[in-house]
């Protein structure tokens, strides 16, 4: 297949698509793996490892991602309500966000992975069956996005895409601190 054509894989009778969902779908995929790539041959204790200034580990971080995938797509399915209101978060809501950037006790890689699977195979399902890529829904109340601004779901892809490989760089970081091992080069 090409880049711009692409099977969704075990979504059942997803049909396969073209063009700029294959596309999008597929500078998604490159980004998934990166990310994916550098827990390769890594203990639960090591992904859950600080190695940085950074308060990040790379469970954490797939953690992490996975949570805003999941977050977003609602937000292209159901509109802002779906992301909740940042200013009216409480306490307890904080501190299990700021939990989402570390294996808490209990948790697994292969289960961090499996859930970061689970959440593709839903937004590479949408991506490919949602019918209309402009649609928008106004952003929910937030500090960091402009008032009264609309994102459509194309836009809402390319954040993903964005935050994704912005994390996958992240991970590289993190891993070659921990071992040296590098996702490239």
């Amino acid at each position: 297949m090409t880049t711009s054509e692409t099977s969704i894989g075990d979504l059942g009778d997803t049909p396969a698509i073209s063009g700029e969902r294959a596309d999008l779908l597929a500078a998604l995929a490159q980004s998934r793996h990166f990310l994916r790539f550098t827990t390769r041959d890594l203990t639960d204790e090591q992904a859950a490892q600080r190695t940085t200034a950074s308060e990040l580990c790379l469970g954490g971080l797939i953690k992490h991602v996975t949570l805003v995938e999941r977050n977003w797509v609602d937000f292209i399915l159901n509109g802002p309500s779906a992301m909740g209101d940042a200013a009216t978060m409480t306490e307890a809501e904080q501190a299990w966000w700021a939990g989402q950037f570390h294996m808490q006790p209990g948790e697994t890689l292969s289960g961090v992975l499996a859930a970061y699977a689970e959440v593709a195979r839903r937004t590479d399902e949408v991506v490919a069956t949602l019918p209309d890529l402009g649609a928008t829904w106004p952003l929910p109340k937030a500090p960091w996005f402009e008032p009264g601004a609309r994102w459509s779901a194309r836009r809402v892809l390319a954040n993903i895409i964005a935050e994704t490989a912005q994390h996958a760089g992240h991970a590289d970081i993190i891993r070659e601190s921990l071992d040296g091992a590098k996702s490239m080069g």
